[in-house]
């Protein structure tokens, strides 16, 4: 087949690594593939200077912004348009709100056999303001009309969708978010890395794997560990990701006098985030706008528990008391609770993550995620190629 992937930004971040595994796969199936993606600006890096991924054309369109912009949006779906009639892709598929649109509607415009679109995040969400939402769940239910299905990360996306009358459900599947588990199974702790990354041999480590970015959380990370700091001074803070609140974020760290408790790992390559999280005891994901929380899946997959808040698909992959540990949306209270509960009763932890890496490692593994789109794929395009005699 002859398929094009479609993305926003190529920023260091889940829904590209996803889309990147994918590729990846379709490559092993010896397919042709092109991918196609908007400028990637700023501290968040550019995942592909990260990774090997395997060689392929990658296409900047400079007009597909994150941001509403009608002018620049328009014009991306002409170049997308024409993209896509001049090299007759038998396959488009898109990631990403912003690119999930513009390029479905272009797909189709072009003629594409199958356009097909993966939700990785909601668009709208409570935390975003109500003419925004308006407007998405608007545009989502306007380009949903020119696909032939929508994959989504988490069963929490598809319910929303649904909620919000986006699709109907016979228009969703599930396809949960592939990664590398195999890699986050085998990391193991390191004496040399802790020593690196300036975290005392025998500290008691949180870890949080996330770009620097409102919503991701970071908001309560700093309130939650003074918390776990008053009843636990010894404990430590990794911090995983880069991006525009690190000043603030440090700034904060400073005032409150904690800072030789955090420790900034920074931008690191999807290859070595493995070794990161394998230094910790714990992993925090307190994002209150997440599909699928891949460091969730990640961080068991190495046998380390989670504690996070109860939304979008986090519930999907902790389970009370089994993996891990669930609290009420920017309950920074009950995150600290828990988090010295683990920390008190390392026998717990080692349970919650032995049940966690049992859980995760098949499910989650990048090459079941792109066996199941490869047949997604097959069975839409002959059902669009049948010729009827």
């Amino acid at each position: 087949m002859k398929i094009c992937h479609v993305i926003t930004r190529l920023i260091v971040g889940g829904a590209q690594e996803n889309t990147l595994l994918t590729i990846r796969g379709h490559l092993e199936k010896e397919h042709s593939v092109v991918l196609a993606a908007g400028y990637s600006p700023g501290r968040e890096g550019k995942l592909l200077e990260n990774a090997e991924y395997g060689e392929f054309p990658v296409h900047e369109f400079p007009d597909l912004v994150r941001e509403i912009s009608p002018l620049h949006d328009l014009k991306a779906f002409f170049a997308l348009k024409k993209f896509f009639r001049e090299n007759r892709f038998d396959v488009v598929h898109t990631h990403s709100s912003k690119a999930g649109i513009i390029g479905r509607l272009a797909a189709r415009a072009a003629g594409v056999p199958v356009v097909v679109h993966t939700v990785h995040g909601q668009a709208f969400h409570p935390y975003q303001s109500r003419w925004k939402n308006r407007l998405f769940i608007f545009l989502e239910k306007f380009a949903a009309r020119y696909c032939d299905k929508i994959y989504a990360v988490a069963q929490a996306m598809i319910d929303q969708c649904v909620a919000a009358k986006v699709a109907p459900a016979d228009k969703y599947m599930v396809v949960y978010s592939g990664m590398d588990t195999g890699a986050f199974a085998r990391a193991e702790r390191s004496e040399e890395l802790r020593k690196k990354l300036g975290i005392p041999p025998a500290s008691r480590t949180v870890v949080t794997v996330a770009r620097l970015f409102p919503q991701k959380g970071y908001e309560y990370v700093i309130p939650a560990a003074k918390k776990v700091l008053a009843e636990r001074p010894d404990t430590h803070f990794l911090l995983v990701g880069d991006g525009p609140m690190y000043d603030d974020l440090l700034a904060n760290l400073r005032r409150d006098r904690i800072d030789g408790n955090f420790h900034f790992a920074g931008l690191v390559p999807p290859g070595e985030v493995a070794s990161c999280i394998a230094q910790a005891d714990i992993l925090w994901h307190l994002s209150l706008h997440e599909g699928l929380p891949r460091a969730v899946v990640q961080a068991l997959a190495a046998g380390i528990p989670a504690i996070g808040f109860a939304l979008d698909g986090t519930p999907e992959v902790i389970t009370e008391n089994v993996t891990g540990f669930l609290t009420g949306a920017e309950d920074v209270a009950s995150v600290a609770e828990k988090t010295v509960k683990l920390l008190d009763d390392s026998e717990l932890a080692r349970q919650l993550g032995h049940n966690g890496r049992k859980r995760v490692l098949e499910q989650f593994d990048w090459r079941k995620m792109c066996n199941i789109l490869e047949d997604e794929y097959t069975m839409l395009l002959a059902a669009k190629t049948t010729v009827v005699k």
